[in-house]
């Protein structure tokens, strides 16, 4: 008996290693997928520095017209490293722009996915975090190196602000990616996403506190739209986190609310794909 449970046991390490070793090369590929791009990597990461400067400009110039040494709680140099910050972590998170899956059900390929060793939802998953770990190095640097030369920047005064900031973003990479997904999973019932797709984008860039800080709205709007909604964890809640605008009490809850939202959405992706999985052998896919 000793023998036969000792048998499963090794069967089962083996099989999570090699879980393992296969969600770490696609990760890897996900990486060199990206790293292929270095003019358009070159070019985005300019771009985002571009715009850093007017969005920074366009906030100072609000927290001066109020006339006090605050605004909702972000002083200057908050509202400055809340910008550049996100100017960086735009690519790394990546609201938009991500079609991969609603482009193969739109031409069929996804009828071969079915057939891969690996679940959809897993596969790009780990291209995805690839495509982040990639975007973290060549995206969020730029911004935040120039940033600080021309405006005052804000340095956390709590030692568990950075790792904590560095678990929000990740949390946010995994959130965003299921809500991606889910907006390209509607392509196995609507074919057509550029409904939802323009959605997405309009709905996302505002909520997600990507134009201006949650905050500045009243809290009978904020609040409801924190707790029951994923879209403030995706952008806002790693950039509060870091400017240090709440208590470590509340970094830690809003931190613990993402890790929730996490948990439903990426176990809404596998229902939703069991589902559209079902509909394609229906129609005979």
């Amino acid at each position: 008996m000793d023998l036969v449970t000792a048998t499963v046991h090794r069967r089962r390490y083996a099989n999570v290693a090699a879980d393992i070793r296969t969600f770490s090369a696609l990760m890897g590929a996900g990486f060199r997928r990206y790293s292929t791009y270095r003019q358009a990597t070159v070019a985005g990461a300019f771009t985002n520095t571009v715009f850093g400067f007017l969005r920074c400009y366009v906030l100072l110039a609000v927290a001066a017209g109020a006339g006090t040494a605050t605004v909702a709680g972000y002083d200057p140099a908050r509202l400055a490293t809340f910008v550049w910050f996100g100017q960086g972590l735009l690519a790394v998170v990546l609201l938009w722009g991500w079609t991969d899956l609603a482009d193969r059900i739109r031409t069929g390929d996804v009828v071969a996915d079915l057939l891969r060793p690996v679940d959809s939802v897993t596969r790009y998953l780990a291209t995805d975090l690839g495509r982040a770990g990639h975007a973290a190095l060549t995206r969020l640097i730029p911004p935040v190196l120039t940033g600080p030369l021309f405006f005052p920047f804000y340095l956390p005064h709590r030692w568990s602000t950075v790792p904590l900031f560095v678990v929000s973003t990740v949390l946010a990479v995994l959130l965003c990616f299921g809500c991606r997904y889910l907006v390209n999973a509607t392509g196995y019932w609507l074919l057509d996403v550029r409904g939802p797709m323009v959605l997405w984008t309009l709905g996302s860039g505002v909520l997600a506190g990507l134009y201006f800080p949650l905050r500045f709205l009243p809290d009978w709007v904020v609040v409801p739209l924190w707790l029951l909604t994923p879209l403030p964890s995706l952008f806002q809640t790693p950039l509060d986190v870091l400017v240090e605008v709440d208590p470590t009490g509340r970094q830690l809850w809003l931190v613990a609310l993402q890790a929730v939202w996490v948990v439903v959405i990426l176990l809404l992706c596998r229902l939703v794909q069991r589902a559209a999985e079902r509909r394609l052998v229906v129609q005979g896919g």
